[in-house]
């Protein structure tokens, strides 16, 4: 059903295509934050971001998005937490340019019920498990650094949101989500 790995393959190909230097720091900066935030490995995500980063999250409430490098430690220390980390990003669009990478795809992502709870979906029960589908378009602007200065995210709201069986998620979600007891 989701495969992360597929989140950053259309980076990867156009890597190895792209001859100029600056494009592949973009693309290189935005494949090895996609990596970290799989893994996911708060300090190595974070290693990513300029210390001047303001993201934006733009949706039906207007911007939503963490502000300044603290801020948005702060908002990907709860990502981790959550354990909403298990995604694909299906692309089907990327341009890049010197100061910035833009995406467009469907994001599906599995949440455990009560983190879907807090962020405010119509999930009925806390235990079980859901998939959500949205639309989205992100700029990924890029300093002289080499660093992210923002996720700049615009999104459909949810395409798709559903209870899922046991059957239907992936054996590395049920390891980090629900494992069994020995």
């Amino acid at each position: 059903m989701i495969d992360p790995t597929r989140t950053w393959q259309m980076l990867e190909q156009r890597l190895e295509t792209t001859e100029n230097p600056r494009h592949r720091q973009v693309l290189g900066i935005v494949l090895e934050h996609m990596k970290a935030e799989a893994e996911p490995d708060l300090d190595r995500l974070m290693a990513t971001v300029s210390k001047d980063a303001a993201y934006h999250f733009w949706g039906a409430s207007g911007d939503t998005g963490p502000k300044g490098h603290d801020g948005v430690r702060e908002y990907y220390a709860a990502f981790v937490a959550s354990k909403a980390n298990h995604l694909e990003y299906r692309m089907d669009r990327l341009v890049v340019d010197d100061h910035a990478l833009v995406t467009e795809g469907d994001l599906h992502m599995l949440l455990p019920g009560a983190t879907a709870q807090q962020m405010g979906f119509p999930a009925a029960d806390p235990d079980a498990d859901y998939l959500y589908v949205s639309r989205q378009l992100i700029v990924w602007p890029v300093d002289a650094d080499g660093l992210i200065t923002a996720e700049d995210s615009y999104t459909s709201g949810p395409l798709e949101f559903r209870k899922l069986t046991r059957a239907e998620l992936p054996q590395a979600y049920l390891d980090r989500v629900r494992p069994q007891p020995a």
